[in-house]
């Protein structure tokens, strides 16, 4: 394990000013996509996307790394140069999505564990040759009556703590992504209790693991309300609950912080994440983003339109891009949208 590799990675994933675009969706999930506005899932098509969005100038000012997927680490542009050298070449490091998705936890109705443990010591060689410095593993925990429970933040965490030690010693920086999820009515108070409850074990199970803290990065759900809660917590809220939980969970040695949107809209995922960065709350961590559809949700509906405007739709991506980087500042304001 080069200690100093991994820690000068995790603090350049989070760069002041900077954050992570998540283009890690694997082929059923960016078929979803695709679909949603009239275009074929083919690979010319998921190819043609994702070059459009790596190619866009000036990114480098906003994003710092792109999670990639299996196919994409791999895979040529139209012109013939790889995608991945598209991103290197401004300087934006490539990741990769090491985990195999989730399945249903035997005898535990609503609750799901991540697969992916099983060969993972050689891909993670094979990334790491083809130039990939860090990694993501995604755990799902939901909300519910009885839910979760204490089992499944178990067998998540434990995965978590495995893939996170693999990736470090093949000098590969893992983020590692305890996802609560916000689907459900569940209030902001039951959130941060399920939130507290997952960091908690994450946390012992990686310093059990030996996972060496400073060269990690943690991409969590911000403490919020369920997505269909009657009343759902305001910004200032979800600020406060969010640094109030991670300051009695998470250890100030961490890399980072880079939140997931998690199913958030747009403007919400923008507004929470100013709020955050504009709380008064002493905070020992960078607090950024690894955002998916925050990031490609409006450029996508734009390319759909017509996917040979590239430059039209690179000038949506980049306007989102320094939207989301202007509440990683805490200088977002409404007109921006």
């Amino acid at each position: 394990m080069n200690t100093s590799l991994l820690s000068d990675v995790a603090n350049r994933m989070v760069a002041p000013g900077k954050g992570i675009l998540a283009a890690d969706e694997s082929t059923g999930t960016i078929g979803s996509r695709l679909a949603s506005i009239g275009v074929e899932n083919t690979e010319d098509h998921r190819r043609a996307w994702r070059k459009t969005l790596f190619t866009t100038p000036g990114i480098e000012k906003q994003i710092s790394g792109v999670i990639l997927y299996d196919e994409t680490i791999r895979q040529n542009g139209s012109d013939g140069e790889p995608l991945i050298d598209k991103l290197t070449a401004l300087d934006i490091m490539p990741g990769i999505k090491v985990d195999k998705s989730t399945s249903p936890l035997e005898n535990a109705p609503g609750e799901v564990f991540t697969s992916g443990l099983d060969g993972l010591r050689d891909r993670l060689v094979e990334y790491r040759k083809m130039g990939a410095t860090f990694a993501k593993w995604r755990a799902v925990i939901n909300i519910g009556r009885g839910l979760p429970t204490a089992r499944a933040i178990e067998v998540n965490s434990h995965a978590l703590a495995r893939y996170a030690g693999l990736c470090q010693e093949a000098d590969i920086v893992p983020i590692v992504e305890p996802e609560v999820l916000m689907d459900g009515d569940h209030t902001i108070e039951q959130c941060y209790q399920a939130t507290e409850a997952t960091l908690n074990q994450v946390f012992s199970d990686l310093i059990n693991s030996g996972v060496y803290l400073e060269g990690i990065v943690l991409k969590p759900n911000m403490v919020i309300s369920g997505s269909d809660a009657a009343n759902r917590a305001g910004a200032a809220e979800v600020a406060e609950q969010t640094i109030t939980c991670f300051l009695r969970t998470v250890p100030a040695a961490v890399g980072g912080i880079a939140f997931l949107s998690g199913g958030q809209g747009d403007e919400e995922a923008s507004v929470n994440l100013d709020a955050i960065n504009r709380s008064p709350l002493d905070r020992p961590w960078e607090m950024s983003f690894s955002y998916g559809r925050g990031l490609q949700a409006a450029p996508l509906a734009h390319w759909g339109q017509d996917t040979s405007d590239v430059a039209g739709t690179q000038a949506v991506f980049a306007k989102r891009a320094k939207i989301i980087a202007a509440a990683r500042r805490g200088e977002y304001t409404a007109d921006m949208e």
